[in-house]
């Protein structure tokens, strides 16, 4: 199981990679236009947000099965988000 911290490392390293790949993405194609991307950096931050808040919650009964969840959800959202990208 993974801890708290290490998940919340996860969290931050894996959405922080893709809007680092969408900002290179806006620098090697500045012809085009960036409304798209700007909607794939707020989606990240968006979910970035709910996941820190998810792994802070403190009501939950059993952690192991929680943070799973959570390392799944990131897996998910970020292989959405990164599709995203690749799209543009």
């Amino acid at each position: 199981m993974a801890n708290k911290r290490d998940l919340k490392k996860d969290i931050n390293y894996v959405l922080g990679d893709i809007i680092e790949a969408v900002y290179i993405w806006e620098l090697t194609n500045p012809d085009k236009d960036t409304k798209k991307s700007e909607k794939i950096i707020d989606e990240a931050i968006d979910t970035f947000d709910d996941l820190i808040a998810k792994v802070n919650d403190r009501s939950v009964e059993n952690k192991k099965q929680h943070f799973k969840a959570i390392n799944r959800e990131l897996e998910d959202r970020g292989r959405a988000l990164i599709d995203k990208i690749n799209a543009l």
